[in-house]
Order: structure tokens, then C-alpha cells, then sequence
């Protein structure tokens, strides 16, 4: 039987990428899958995707996580389709111009909205139903980059040391409601988004699946069991 079958999952940032392996296992797991992203094209294709395998069921809501109506009617929609939501993966992230000298505000500002406001307005979304359930489970995807700060990473690396810093403080003001709380921090993955950084990467890259197993991992252990912090690194 499917580790997660009769489950829910939303997963944010879900059109390609990390967020679409994660659809794509999660539902390999028996999970009905909303995939939450701007891109509709690209969702509809992944919907069909998984609808096709037979396992998982999948609905699209094209959201933009910045905007707490959009993630406050993600959550909604996802309970008049599939009722309670068990997991939430925060996936949705951007890198962008990073370093302060450069003094690129409004791209600091749209890693803010969408890295930082956008978990924050993920959790919002999900929890009070959680805690009244005293069953659920909140996954933050963050990065390496939240534990190491490069000369052009300064901004980025600030919205992904916040991310780890909410998943800490959430592990903490959620002990003993039931609901569980996973910080994964990925290092270098071969995606669409950073091919011009790999031209110069001396290492074999991790795989989206890595990642989203990752995620498989965390979700399906016993209730009694919270895998707090996950970090994976390309050997």
C-alpha cells in the first residue's frame, strides 16, 4: 500500500524543478498533490503528468506565494477539492542579485516576498486547521546557502538563514500539537534556473529526486517521529 495514500500535499514553487519532483513522489506515495505556481501551462502539463500514472490525484492553483489573498484561497480551494491538508511543502523560492554593493533593492525585496513572506504566508494559511487537528506536517525548503554566506550570496543567503530560523522557532512553539515541522537545506541541484552556475561547478550536481526524496523521507515516518533538519550536499 502507497506510504501516503488518502493524504493531501500542497506544494508551492511546483512547476519545475524541485517542486515538480516533489509532486511527482509525493504522488508516487498515493498523496493527492495541489501544485501551487505562476507558471499555468507549466502545471497543467504536471497535473496531467500524475494524473496519468494513476497513483496520486493532482489539481493546479496558480498562485503567486508573495500575495497572502492568492495563498489564503490555495488553502481554501485545496479543502473543497480534497478536504484537510496534511502537508505543506514551502518550495517556492528566488535567487536573485544578491550582493549589497550592487544595491539592487527591488530584486532584494522580491527575494523577501517570496522566500521569507512567502513561508510565512504558507504557515498562516495551513496551521490553525493543523493544530485543531493535532495532526500535519510543514516542510521549508531553505539552502546551504542558509548555513554559508558567499560575496554574492549576502541577500540571498539572508532570506534562507530566515527560513531555518522559522522552522527552528516553529519546531519549538509546535512541540507536543502534533504537527511536525522539517527544515531541508539543498546544496547544488541541476535545474533549469541554474545551468549558467554549473557551467563552472566541479562536481556532479544533485537531482531534483534527491531532493524530493528528501521530502518522502521526512512525511512518511511514524507520528511519533519529527525529522527536524535535513541538509543534502552533492558529494
Amino acid at each position: 500500500m502507497a506510504k501516503l495514500s488518502g493524504k493531501t500535499a500542497i506544494v508551492t514553487g511546483a512547476s519545475s524543478g524541485i517542486g515538480a519532483a516533489i509532486c511527482r513522489h509525493l504522488a508516487e506515495e498515493g498523496a493527492n498533490v495541489v501544485l501551487a505556481a505562476r507558471r499555468k501551462e507549466k502545471l497543467d502539463a504536471l497535473t496531467e503528468e500524475i494524473h496519468n500514472k494513476g497513483k496520486g490525484k493532482a489539481f493546479a492553483v496558480v498562485t503567486d506565494v508573495s500575495v497572502l489573498s492568492e495563498v489564503e484561497k490555495l488553502a481554501e480551494k485545496t479543502k473543497e477539492v480534497f478536504g484537510d491538508i496534511d502537508i505543506l511543502v514551502n518550495n517556492a523560492g528566488l535567487v536573485r542579485s544578491s550582493r549589497i554593493r550592487d544595491e539592487d533593492v527591488t530584486e532584494w525585496e522580491k527575494m523577501i516576498d517570496v522566500n521569507v513572506k512567502g513561508v510565512l504566508y504558507g504557515i498562516q494559511a495551513v496551521l490553525p486547521d493543523m493544530i485543531n487537528r493535532s495532526s500535519g506536517h510543514i516542510i521549508n525548503t531553505a539552502s546551504v546557502s542558509g548555513y554559508e554566506v558567499t560575496k554574492t550570496s549576502t541577500v540571498y543567503s539572508a532570506t534562507k538563514f530566515a527560513v531555518r530560523a522559522i522552522s527552528q522557532g516553529m519546531e519549538k512553539e509546535l512541540a507536543r500539537t502534533g504537527v511536525r515541522v522539517t527544515n531541508i537545506s539543498p546544496g547544488m541541484v541541476e535545474t533549469e534556473r541554474n545551468s549558467k552556475s554549473l557551467e563552472s561547478y566541479d562536481r556532479k550536481p544533485l537531482q531534483t529526486g534527491d531532493i524530493a526524496r528528501a521530502v518522502v523521507y521526512a512525511v512518511t515516518q511514524p507520528d511519533y517521529v519529527n525529522v527536524n533538519e535535513i541538509t543534502v550536499r552533492p558529494v
